[in-house]
C-alpha cells in the first residue's frame, strides 16, 4: 500500500478528498447553490478528474520506469474501482449519515465523470505515442 502511495500521490490524494468531501456533514452556503445541478457537476469532475490524474500517473509511471502498458490493470483501477467507489460513496451516505443522502443521479454523475476522465485518459496515451 506503501509503495502505491509513493507511485501515485496525486491519485491517492484525490481518492481521499472524494472519501472525506463525500462525507463530510456540513458544507457552507455559498452563491453555486443557486446553480441548478451544481452537485451533480461536481460530482462529474471529482470523478472524473481522479480518472485522469490515476491515467497521467500510470502513464508517467512506465515511461520513467521503461514498464509496459498495461490497460487491463489500468481500466480496472479507473473504470470498476472508480465507478464501484462512486456507488459505495452513495450507500454510505444513505445508509451511514444523518446530514447527507445517497442519490441515483449522483451515482449516474460520477459514472458519467469516469467515463470522460477514461476517454481524456486513452487521448492522453494515444498522443504520447505519436510524439515517439
Amino acid at each position: 500500500m506503501i509503495r502505491f502511495v509513493k507511485l501515485y500521490p496525486l491519485s491517492t490524494l484525490c481518492v481521499v478528498l472524494i472519501w472525506v468531501l463525500s462525507l463530510t456533514p456540513f458544507f457552507p452556503e455559498t452563491p453555486l447553490d443557486n446553480i441548478d445541478f451544481v452537485d451533480k457537476y461536481t460530482h462529474f469532475v471529482m470523478y472524473g478528474g481522479t480518472c485522469f490524474v490515476m491515467w497521467w500517473e500510470y502513464l508517467r509511471h512506465c515511461k520513467h520506469q521503461g514498464l509496459p502498458f498495461n490497460g487491463k490493470k489500468l481500466l480496472l483501477w479507473t473504470v470498476i474501482g472508480m465507478t464501484a467507489l462512486g456507488g459505495l460513496m452513495e450507500l454510505l451516505q444513505a445508509y451511514c449519515t444523518t446530514t447527507r443522502s445517497g442519490e441515483w443521479l449522483d451515482f449516474w454523475a460520477d459514472s458519467f465523470g469516469v467515463v470522460l476522465g477514461n476517454a481524456v485518459g486513452l487521448v492522453l496515451k494515444v498522443l504520447g505515442e505519436n510524439k515517439k
